[in-house]
């Protein structure tokens, strides 16, 4: 049995077999069949090509440059700093005009600081003490200003003190501005270079238009005009979805993002950039511990006698961060070459034949970059 199992198995190798076909003459089935044809074609032609246009080819690797640049002056009048007004070399930081700027809206000031003993604040947990054995010399007070003398120092008739301690002094202030010190800083205007270039297409483009430079010191961003590239700071936070005033007095981040979707199969004026406002910290700054944003820095100069002194600035502002992406789409290939009547043309100057005496006598197919999507719109 074993064997005619294995002769009959070894002679099925040698069989032709064909498929066969059952023609149904039923309507049903043959109407059923042709809507499943039908949507399927039309899932191709409608949706592969149409809308996501699969016949192109596409670059995601979107290279871009910001340029900032902010407009406006304020002034105020504080017993810390008096008369005064700010420009853009006050309240911006830092100067360069990067992709992400910084705008100073509100600030606490502590001039005059030198380094000597003081008693630490009294709002810091670490430096409270009732004896001069709370407070180790050269220990550093968590969360405080500086290291501990060694001394406890108490008001008249009082049982608890705080620490003395080496540091700038007199410490840092507490007490934070009601209203936002640089509240006019809402009509600033900042204006927003951006260049990007897709290398895949060799195609550049700049969101300024070759204007005169009178209509980009009068014009403002709008839908209207989507050329100019000047920005109300205002309107920026109001288009994210928040108050100017009330986030100038804690601070925080705004994105400002510019996408650039470009059919590159259109004239180069079809792509344009879009822009769109978000809040990207915690919009219920009431619910948080650590809210809005905010650092410190120093200006430091010396007197006469050459002590050092120095005047600390804890600022409040909004952060602005400019975001770019995109990409660009262009005819793929089997389109140029083989579906348009210049297709000879096109594959002529894609491909090129190297004759060598070597055993490569051919050469792997090299892609002519001269020609940008601007040289090959005309189809």
């Amino acid at each position: 049995m074993g064997q005619v199992a294995w002769k009959g198995l070894f002679l099925s190798l040698f069989d032709y077999k064909t498929e066969k076909y059952v023609i149904a003459k039923n309507k049903k089935v043959g109407v059923l069949y042709r809507v499943v044809q039908l949507s399927i074609l039309a899932y191709l032609v409608g949706w592969v090509f149409v809308v996501k246009k699969g016949y192109q080819d596409t670059d995601t690797s979107l290279q871009s440059s910001v340029i900032t640049k902010l407009k406006g002056v304020a002034f105020t009048n504080t017993s810390e700093l008096g008369e005064r007004l700010w420009d853009v070399a006050d309240y911006v930081i830092p100067p360069q005009g990067e992709n992400v700027f910084f705008v100073m809206t509100n600030l606490i000031v502590t001039p005059n600081q030198r380094q000597a003993t003081c008693p630490e604040s009294v709002s810091i947990p670490d430096a409270l003490c009732y004896k001069d054995g709370d407070c180790p010399a050269g220990e550093a007070v968590v969360a405080g200003n500086g290291v501990k003398t060694g001394r406890c120092l108490k008001d008249r008739d009082s049982i608890r003190g705080t620490c003395e301690i080496l540091a700038w002094c007199p410490v840092e202030k507490r007490s934070k501005p009601k209203k936002p010190l640089l509240a006019n800083a809402e009509n600033f205007t900042v204006y927003i270079k951006n260049s990007i270039r897709f290398p895949k297409f060799k195609f550049s483009k700049m969101n300024v238009l070759a204007t005169n430079e009178s209509y980009l010191k009068s014009c403002r961003y709008s839908t209207e005009h989507p050329y100019c590239p000047i920005f109300l700071l205002g309107n920026i936070v109001q288009r994210a979805g928040s108050d100017f005033q009330e986030m100038a007095l804690e601070g925080g981040v705004i994105g400002i993002q510019i996408e650039w979707n470009c059919d590159l199969d259109k004239a180069p004026s079809e792509c344009n950039p879009h822009y769109s406002f978000s809040r990207l910290d915690n919009k219920f700054a009431e619910n948080s511990i650590s809210s809005g944003y905010n650092f410190r820095f120093a200006k430091y100069y010396r007197d006469a006698e050459g002590v050092d002194y120095r005047t600390l600035i804890k600022a409040y502002g909004i952060r602005f961060d400019v975001m770019v992406n995109g990409k660009g789409a262009f005819f793929c290939d089997l389109v140029l070459l083989y579906l348009i009547k210049k297709s000879n043309f096109y594959r002529g100057k894609k491909y090129e034949e190297v004759k060598s005496t070597t055993r490569k006598s051919l050469s792997s197919p090299t892609l002519n970059g001269n020609q940008s999507p601007d040289q090959l719109g005309g189809l």
